[in-house]
């Protein structure tokens, strides 16, 4: 093995997590900023029950989790759901190219979890951590 392959398979799990925890980081800001008015106000009031309301908890809450590294794989794939269905129902009709309906963050992060939900982790986790591998 090269010295640039023995590096990269020591490294790449552990920018896994990082990469878990700095889009979870991200993500839970867009909900902070629905339910908590931070760290900036909504445009506009977000009624909690209504699905911008359920959006704003699952950003926060399951961005928390995916934070932390609990539940990981269940929680990725939830959150991967929501930003697809957030694309199609808000971006997609507005016009085809993400870069002009104004839903590159919903696809990015869609597919980002959808990588973590079958990546896993990393060592960094609370799932590592109390699941042992």
């Amino acid at each position: 093995m090269s010295g640039i392959e023995s590096i990269n398979t020591r490294v790449s799990p552990w920018l896994l997590s990082l990469l878990r925890i700095v889009s979870a980081f991200l993500f839970m800001q867009h909900g902070g900023q629905k339910l908590l008015a931070f760290p900036a106000p909504p445009n506009n009031p977000i009624e909690l029950m209504s699905l911008m309301g359920l959006a704003g908890a699952l950003e926060l809450f399951g961005g928390a989790l995916l934070l932390v590294g609990l539940f990981s794989r269940p929680v990725a794939f939830l959150l991967s759901g929501m930003m697809a269905v957030a694309y199609f129902m808000a971006h997609a009709p507005q016009g085809f190219w993400p870069m002009l309906n104004g839903g590159e963050l919903a696809a990015f992060y869609s597919f980002t979890f959808l990588y973590l939900a079958f990546a896993g982790p990393g060592p960094l986790s609370l799932d590592r951590l109390f699941g042992g591998r």
